[in-house]
């Protein structure tokens, strides 16, 4: 089946488009491979315009599948009528092709069911029939002890259950109250009641109950809320959800009930049996409570749910982005320090390549206190390795350990800057296998100490070491199809890992796995091959590498770079298919190939035409190789300087209402972003506080890492909660 036409009108481009894109897919060639070596067949469609697509043609084909199947159920059951078939094959969304198949699915034993086995079929016909007799007088016939049916009523009884189960299956009926319930329905929740809950709230002297108190006041806010089902924020679903999942709330849909009773009664009474009226009334009031409400509630409860985790990971996988892409502090030799209190702070000096130098641990924090014997040891890694930077995680202990290295640089009149870095997942890196492997002689603290010096020298390389979903920058990660999240977010590993290239003869196989057409098992495979036989001196020779065919070489080898080596081109974003006409570009304007080793070629307007009918390329590929023959080698990642906080705050009780701070973006969500302003606790600047004027989406606005001003307008120490503003007029 062609899928372009329509998966074009939902992404909104043509479907030539579409149809090249899928035609690439199909072939096997990986998402950053085209998105970069093949814009000409695509017109130039992104990244994440083909995600998307990929996506759509993912579930288009498994809708399909389903179609097929349903079909071929329904036909071997011998009820597949021409007008079924249309009905089903026109079907564009799986809840409508699930309703049309809901008559004829396999069910386990209903009521109405066991009514038919009973032989109450023609009084539920007599019911249904606007000519039929009095059902009340028609019941008699139908007593049969050894039925079960003792008397009259449950014979009618019998006969609504099967009118009931009827109705529930009528699929345009189904349609039609999930959509009034999605227009006119409300979301609520409140306050679970539970046994013991006033004991949980008084007993201060159990740390269990005290904790569980805390817990239930999280959700407060949602004591007493409603909402209308298309106007709730995400943020607000998830909370719900996991308000629910945790036992502190009861959550419902209100649909407007009343009015789809009546629909459903109006339906059977408008064609049935006149004398039926009351047993119709009964039977449409019964499949709405237990058939049909019960059902549409989930399956709008589970739409809810998909839309917010949607935009749950739509804003996580954007601060990822960020956080990927900050500027690296390349060759600077880098003090990593793991803040602590009872255990220590520990140290890790990672040399200018990334090697680990020395490490140590030091006691200048409560409740040791032993800030001399720290600055002595301090003092002697600064002058015995020449340390550029100090980079100090965020985390416990983190401002007293700020405070004492602020005044450790005074005193020495040290050049030695310091920034303060998020250390989110570095516990969780510093206690997998990976880190092991890495540093199989540190303990954890190390490891984290030098994860911390690493990710200020190359957030990237680093932080690719990590799982993506433990990173700190989304928000209810943990609540949400977690399959769905970690493919999400290793695209957007992947995305950032091509964009910027990959030095083959420095990089992990953690890295290099995220290079397209590579994976874990030719990673590790490459890093073998690079440890037997020494560097490599160009692309070519990863044609060496067991298992490395010519597919794959043709998506890795442009994102893959060889510094120094024989072709100056592989230290470029050129693909090697295209070696002989970057070649001829260059001869064309006057260059030398070795003049790529030393960034001398300087472009200035040439004539795009003529070069294309020279080389024989598109637009798209002569553009993107004059850029990269132009700054050939070049880090894509924006250069951005690292916040150093420099305020005399360091708790929640220094900050007064008004105050004015500078602050860094750690965290952004649908809802707001969370600001470092030098606290243990990051302050929320709300979605309405951002600017003077209406502002759609915090993205809008700020990016993760950015310096910002903000004012303090309130404090709950008792919670840890700090609301700030960054409109300033106000």
């Amino acid at each position: 089946m062609n899928y372009a036409e329509e998966i074009a009108a939902a992404l909104s481009i043509r479907p030539d488009q579409a149809a090249a894109a899928i035609r690439l897919l199909d072939e096997g060639n990986t998402i950053p491979f085209i998105a970069r070596y093949r814009k000409e067949a695509t017109d130039g469609l992104t990244d994440e315009s083909l995600r998307a697509l990929g996506e759509k043609l993912v579930y288009l084909r498994n809708l399909e599948e389903r179609r097929e199947a349903i079909l071929s159920a329904i036909e071997a059951q011998g009820k597949l009528t021409a007008g079924l078939k249309k009905q089903i094959g026109e079907a564009k969304i799986l809840s409508v092709l699930e309703d049309l198949y809901r008559p004829y699915r396999q069910k386990r034993r209903t009521r109405g069911m066991m009514a038919k086995e009973r032989g109450l079929e023609p009084l539920a016909r007599c019911m249904k029939d606007p000519h039929g007799r009095d059902p009340a007088q028609e019941a008699l016939r139908f007593i049969d002890p050894e039925k079960d049916i003792p008397d009259a009523v449950a014979a009618l009884a019998g006969a609504c259950d099967i009118l009931a189960e009827e109705l529930s299956d009528d699929a345009a009926l189904r349609e039609w109250i999930r959509q009034k319930t999605w227009k006119q329905g409300f979301l609520t929740a409140g306050k679970k009641k539970k046994a013991g809950e006033k004991e949980t709230e008084a007993s201060s002297a159990e740390p269990k109950n005290r904790k569980l108190a805390a817990r239930s006041d999280v959700y407060e806010n949602y004591y007493d809320f409603s909402a209308p089902l298309g106007r709730i924020p995400g943020h607000r679903i998830l909370a719900v959800n996991r308000g629910e999942r945790e036992g502190f709330l009861n959550v419902h849909i209100e649909a407007p009930a009343d009015e789809i009773r009546e629909h459903l009664a109006g339906r059977l009474i408008k064609s049935g049996n006149p004398r039926a009226k009351d047993y119709l009334q009964r039977a449409a009031a019964d499949a709405y409570a237990r058939l049909i409400a019960p059902s549409i509630e989930n399956e709008l409860r589970n739409t809810l749910t998909d839309k917010a985790e949607e935009g749950a990971i739509r804003i996580f996988a954007e601060n990822l982005e960020q956080l990927l892409m900050e500027a690296p502090m390349e060759g600077r030799t880098v003090l990593g320090w793991d803040p602590a209190f009872r255990t220590g702070c520990k140290l890790a000096v990672a040399d200018r390549t990334g090697k680990i130098l020395d490490t140590a641990v030091i006691y200048p924090t409560p409740p040791q206190s032993r800030v001399e014997e720290a600055c002595t040891i301090l003092k002697q890694l600064i002058e015995r390795y020449q340390i550029d930077l100090i980079s100090l995680g965020n985390g416990t202990a983190s401002r007293e350990s700020e405070q004492i290295i602020r005044d450790f640089l005074r005193e020495e009149h040290s050049s030695v800057k310091y920034v303060i870095v998020s250390e989110a997942g570095a516990s969780v890196y510093s206690a997998s296998a990976l880190a092991a492997e890495e540093f199989p002689k540190f303990d954890v603290g190390q490891r984290s100490a030098a994860s911390i010096a690493r990710r200020l020298q190359d957030p990237l390389a680093e932080l690719v070491k990590i799982d993506p979903k433990s990173v700190g920058v989304g928000q209810y990660q943990h609540d949400m199809d977690q399959k769905r999240l970690g493919e999400a977010l290793s695209g957007v590993v992947e995305k950032a890992v091509n964009s910027v290239g990959v030095d083959i003869n420095t990089a992990s196989a953690q890295l290099l796995s995220y290079v397209a057409g590579i994976g874990k098992s030719l990673a590790k495979n490459i890093v073998a091959w690079r440890e037997a036989n020494g560097a490599f001196h160009t692309r070519k020779e990863l044609l060496k590498v067991p298992k490395l065919g010519p597919k794959a070489f043709e998506q890795c080898a442009g994102f893959l770079r060889i510094r120094d080596g024989e072709e100056p081109l592989d230290n470029t974003a050129v693909h090697p298919e295209s070696y002989g006409a970057a070649k001829t570009i260059l001869k064309v304007l006057g260059f030398a190939e070795n003049d790529l080793r030393h960034s001398t070629v300087k472009i200035r307007h040439p004539d795009l035409t003529a070069l294309a009918k020279e080389t024989g390329l598109g637009k798209y590929t002569l553009e993107d190789i004059l850029s990269e023959l132009e700054k050939p080698g070049r880090d894509p990642r924006k250069e951005a300087a690292r916040p150093v906080l420099q305020q005399e705050v360091r708790e929640l009780s220094d900050l007064k209402e008004g105050m004015e701070l500078m602050g860094t973006v750690r965290n952004i969500t649908d809802f707001g972003a969370f600001v470092d302003i030098g606290v243990h606790q990051d302050g929320l600047v709300h979605i309405s506080e951002m600017a003077e004027r209406f502002v759609k989406h915090p993205l809008d606005v700020v990016q993760l890492g950015q310096v910002v001003k903000v004012r303090i307008l309130s404090v709950d120490e008792k919670k840890g909660r700090i609301s700030l503003s960054m409109n300033m007029k106000n």
